[in-house]
């Protein structure tokens, strides 16, 4: 079993543990219950964590990891539409 990322919320581990199931990759979340003691110890490591159970997958899996995270942020300059301010991408 490796882990393969950990992130802020475990919105965002729930999301990639579907893609990584979606595709046949058994995975599973830790540390999701430890957002209750964050102060008591260092922040990053109460986030959840997203570990993959086998590691003969864990390079699949970084892949599609990765490929979800550049789909989530716009590539290019984009203007709101409802306010026209200028964003980068």
């Amino acid at each position: 079993m490796k882990k393969l990322t950990s992130a802020e919320t475990i919105v965002t581990i729930t999301h990639y543990k579907n893609i990584l199931e979606a595709e046949g990759i058994r995975c599973e979340i830790r540390n999701q219950h430890l957002g209750g003691i964050m102060g008591e110890m260092p922040v990053f490591e109460t986030w959840p964590q997203l570990w993959v159970v086998n590691d003969l997958d864990f390079d699949r899996a970084k892949q599609l990891i990765d490929a979800a995270i550049i789909d989530e942020s716009p590539r290019a300059p984009w203007r709101c539409a409802k306010c026209g301010e200028e964003n980068e991408g």
